[in-house]
């Protein structure tokens, strides 16, 4: 049974591009996660921005993003 992780502002349940987001944001020892709504709060820009950023890393080869 795999572990959900949780948002630690929020609450919300977390994919897994939410947790690599935090993982690459703001680091990648992280062991508390964020969803992509608190993230853009805490870096004051947008949810849009952050998912950008995540197709982006994808397409880079990225491996905290599979």
């Amino acid at each position: 049974m795999v572990k959900k992780e949780h948002c630690k502002k929020c609450g919300k349940e977390l994919t897994p591009d939410e947790i690599g987001a935090t993982k690459k944001l703001v680091n990648r020892g992280a062991a508390v996660y964020y969803c992509l709504d608190c993230l853009a709060e805490a870096f004051e820009i947008t949810r849009e921005d952050i998912e950008k950023k995540i197709v982006y890393f994808k397409e880079m080869g990225c491996t905290l993003f599979q």
